[in-house]
């Protein structure tokens, strides 16, 4: 009988779990969300949606700048998860690579960016620990792991383009390479 009201209690305690985290992402996450979101969809209206389209268009075109340049800017100024929104721009045959790079990005800026993605700074505290118990700067980690961060992120998006065409011709689909925006 012991063993049913143990796993009774652990059965409600894992729910109760989930509702105190349910409870703390809607007092710090979700309005953080939703807040970014207003932003950008006010910048979005300020500049103009159609010049955005033309700014994402002539961006998707290029690699360089698709998979290097806006996933650093978008987590730099929208941190993450917002950085993902900004995939909406993206023509659908780039979306999964786009998310793949910004994805990673989140993660390999902690060092010099920790605001873009607080949650995962753990994984770069403890490497830094290690470095500053061998007496060594941990800025310079910083530097080094953002600028990897970069080129992986920058490769990565462009494999998963690859991975994406493999994809297409498996499923005898075709992806679109423009941008269409539902209003």
């Amino acid at each position: 009988m012991d063993f049913i009201v143990k796993f009774a209690e652990g059965f409600i305690k894992l729910f109760q779990t989930g509702a105190d985290t349910f409870i703390d992402w809607m007092t710090s996450i979700v309005p953080l969300v939703l807040m970014l979101l207003i932003a950008m969809n006010t910048l979005i209206q300020l500049i103009g949606e159609e010049r955005i389209n033309k700014i994402a268009a002539k961006s998707s075109g290029n690699p360089l700048l698709r998979y290097l340049v806006l996933p650093f800017l978008g987590s730099f100024m929208l941190a993450n998860p917002m950085v993902h929104s900004l995939g909406r721009f993206m023509p659908e045959k780039y979306k999964p690579s786009y998310f793949a790079s910004a994805a990673q990005f989140a993660h390999t800026s902690n060092g010099i960016f920790p605001h873009i993605n607080p949650a995962e700074l753990f994984i770069f505290l403890g490497i830094a620990n290690g470095i500053t118990k061998l007496g060594l700067p941990t800025t310079d980690l910083a530097v080094r792991y953002l600028l990897v961060g970069l080129l992986m992120n920058f490769i990565g998006g462009w494999v998963t383009d690859f991975t994406t065409s493999m994809v297409e011709k498996q499923q005898k689909v075709k992806l679109s390479k423009e941008v269409h925006l539902e209003s």
